[in-house]
């Protein structure tokens, strides 16, 4: 679904906790465990129209204050299996850039992503 564009996709950066390889414990910039397990609103449930409208988002932690990007991990997840229907509106009227690239092998759901 993202849009395209000559420009090179943005790659997923290399502690994303959405990649299998991470551990979510060496997430740098004052990584929040709590935070982290907070982040369950940004996670669509497939098929269900319950949050149409209102677009709930996983910025990546490497994004400085105030010019946040959206986690490429998460972009990835809501625009596959995650059938995050605001998100795709969001990525079809160029509001949001989905040009985006993960590195490696992904977690399939939020709850893969937090610490043991």
């Amino acid at each position: 679904m993202p849009r395209k564009t000559s420009k090179k996709p943005r790659l997923q950066c290399a502690k994303c906790p959405w990649r299998v390889d991470v551990d979510p414990n060496d997430i740098p910039n004052n990584y929040c465990e709590t935070k982290h397990r907070n982040l369950t609103n940004t996670i669509a449930d497939p098929g269900s129209l319950r949050s149409m409208g209102v677009l709930r988002s996983m910025a990546c932690h490497e994004s400085k204050e105030g010019k946040e990007l959206h986690c490429v991990g998460w972009l990835i997840n809501q625009l596959g299996e995650g059938n995050n229907i605001p998100l795709r509106l969001a990525v079809a009227t160029g509001r949001i850039d989905a040009n985006v690239e993960p590195v490696g092998e992904q977690h399939d759901c939020l709850e893969d992503t937090f610490p043991d």
